[in-house]
């Protein structure tokens, strides 16, 4: 639990580097980018849905539903997003934090080719919408208990958010298709269930959350670099 609390605070210290704040720029732009145009899309949409009914100011109504749509995506949404996005960055948040922490390691990291981030991307965004469905019905079941719900989905995207804010970085020093293999991140499991339930929970708070993508990456690569410096640089572990 030391290392996670010090790999946090290390990660809140960097906010302020160069290189963490033009990723954190370009995430948060292309992230609200793409809820203003899932908005614009629901807007038409609904337009076009309701283009036969001759109702005075409806063009109003559909915008307001249309925002309202938009504003309940982003709310259940804005992590798969924020993550997706940032994935396509990561490996920006990697080096900076190997070049400051680690610069022994970075000698030897290999920024990911652009095909290989895509597919983590893709698949990232995938076990988190699939995780999410199955979780749903448990959550719906827990309803009743109020608080129910916000523990399942805290804890399946605990375990998400652990997973990818670690392979970001451990992915540039692993071979070939090891990545697939979750046994060989270098982060213990308890480790990263930690990381992914605190970074979980800094998305549930408004603002907070804006930044808390890019925390996680870098506190994420200061876990995963950290556990490979200790095991001679091995990323096997």
């Amino acid at each position: 639990m030391s290392a996670l609390i010090e790999a946090l605070a290390k990660a809140v210290g960097q906010l302020a580097d160069r290189a963490v704040l033009r990723v954190l720029a370009k995430t948060l732009v292309l992230t609200l980018l793409a809820f203003v145009a899932l908005a614009v899309g629901l807007y038409h949409a609904i337009g076009w849905l309701m283009g036969g009914w001759d109702v005075p100011g409806s063009g109003l109504a559909e915008a307001a539903a249309a925002a309202i749509l938009a504003a309940l995506a982003a709310w259940f949404l804005f992590r798969v997003v924020a993550l997706a996005v940032l994935q396509f960055f990561a490996d920006e948040v990697v080096a900076a934090v190997e070049a400051r922490h680690f610069p022994d390691m970075a000698a030897h990291a290999r920024p990911l080719p652009l095909r290989r981030d895509l597919a983590n991307s893709l698949r990232g965004a995938g076990r988190a919408i699939g995780a999410n469905l199955l979780a749903l019905p448990v959550a719906l079941v827990l309803l009743v208990t109020g608080i129910g719900p916000a523990l399942v989905f805290l804890g399946v995207n605990a375990w998400l958010l652990g997973r990818e804010l670690t392979d970001m970085a451990w992915l540039r020093h692993c071979d070939g298709e090891m990545g697939t293999d979750m046994r060989a991140n270098p982060v213990g499991r308890g480790t990263r269930l930690a990381l992914g339930a605190v970074i979980a929970a800094l998305l549930a708070v408004p603002v907070v959350n804006l930044l808390a993508p890019v925390i996680g990456a870098a506190a994420g690569t200061h876990l995963a670099i950290g556990a490979m410096a200790r095991k001679g640089g091995d990323a096997r572990g």
